[in-house]
């Protein structure tokens, strides 16, 4: 656990000395956000956010690899979580180019597929989905393929169309990335495997970089991670559920304290990758069947995302990042409670998280704001 959290504070340190060479990059290269009727922002912000993150990525990969156990783990560890971060690379690429020069949608689409690809090519992808019993039921490399692909591309588009608010893309997928880490981390303890897994090497340097990169983007906001960085930790994020049915077993995957065979504890640790994005996933079909629905393409952009609704019920603008931070929690730490445990503790707990956050979420906006929070927010 020590040197993880070695790994998150040099994804995040870095992050955040980075960050300033990105944005002084982005205003040489004006590969800046102007104000558009959409937006929520009064005044151009640079982009580029994406090169810092990928920096502070890269960083955590080049010190892990010297720490006293991480680097004694299996090989394919470090193999895997180095492709994921050269495909990372080549999405942030894409992402670069349109920060500063606007591609069109397909053109974008692309990209991710290809870092897609990248992936698939040399053996980060599915390999197995879990069936009722508990059991595997192998993918043929075809099949593998276009599960993998539908998966990141889906992730990295999902984290695309929540990045509406200063903080929230990085906050929700941060918060996720913590909340996968948690699970990879028990499931090596529940199975007495090796602490060193690819799966939570990412997610700690991915949680510790969106940490860093929250310090420029937080409201109000001095820099954007732009396309570089939202398809990047997409990726990144996606890419490290990937690693799981390559370095776990279908049994030591369904394996919950305190539970016997049955569907909800097999499932669930499958569904945990959508389960971490629900929030944006969710915003994401939502956008796409309003925009067919109206006759516009899927891609169009508009103003009626989850967090432009937040704000309309009455939620200040970082009040409304805040929530939809406290609901990425809740759906990933919790997913996490009941893959991995069972019983009325368990269920209680649930509860009450799911309970302070509908009051947080609807009562608030109509209670009157201590005098302190109404300047803050002005």
């Amino acid at each position: 656990m020590r040197e993880y959290l070695v790994v998150f504070l040099v994804a995040g340190a870095v992050t955040y000395l980075l960050t300033v060479f990105a944005r002084e990059i982005a205003l040489r290269t004006n590969a800046v956000a102007a104000v558009r009727d959409r937006d929520v922002h009064a005044e151009p912000i640079p982009y580029l956010g994406g090169l810092a993150l990928l920096g502070g990525l890269v960083a955590a990969y080049v010190v892990a690899r010297e720490l006293p156990f991480l680097s004694t783990s299996q090989d394919f560890v470090f193999q895997d979580a180095g492709v994921v971060l050269v495909a990372g690379a080549l999405i942030c690429a894409v992402g670069v180019v349109d920060d500063i020069f606007e591609l069109d949608a397909l053109t974008k689409l692309g990209g991710q597929v290809l870092a897609s690809g990248l992936l698939i090519y040399f053996g980060v992808r599915y390999y197995y989905v879990l069936d009722r019993d508990g059991g595997q039921i192998s993918l043929v490399p075809s099949q593998g393929a276009l599960l993998t692909v539908l998966v990141v591309v889906a992730t990295v588009n999902a984290v695309n169309f929540v990045d509406g608010l200063d903080g929230l893309a990085a906050g929700v997928v941060g918060i996720g990335a913590a909340s996968f880490f948690l699970f990879c981390y028990q499931l090596t303890v529940i199975n007495d495997a090796t602490r060193a897994t690819t799966a939570a090497l990412l997610s700690a340097a991915l949680a510790g970089a969106c940490v860093g990169f929250l310090v420029h983007n937080s409201h109000p906001a001095r820099i954007f991670m732009g396309d570089s960085g939202s398809m990047l930790i997409g990726l990144v994020l996606s890419a490290s559920t990937l690693t799981l049915t390559g370095q776990f077993s279908a049994s030591e995957l369904s394996t919950a304290q305190g539970t016997g065979p049955g569907f909800l504890p097999v499932i669930l640790p499958v569904l945990l990758p959508v389960a971490i994005l629900i929030v944006p996933l969710v915003d994401l079909l939502l956008a796409v069947l309003r925009r067919t629905r109206a006759g516009r393409s899927p891609f169009a952009p508009d103003k009626q995302h989850l967090h432009h609704r937040l704000l309309e019920i009455g939620h200040s603008h970082r009040r409304a990042v805040l929530l939809m931070w406290l609901w990425a929690a809740l759906i990933g730490f919790g997913t996490v409670l009941a893959s991995l445990y069972q019983g009325p503790l368990m269920w209680t707990s649930l509860a009450v998280m799911v309970v302070v956050t509908l009051a947080l979420t609807f009562v608030v906006p109509n209670a009157p704001a201590p005098a302190f929070m109404a300047e803050e927010d002005d």
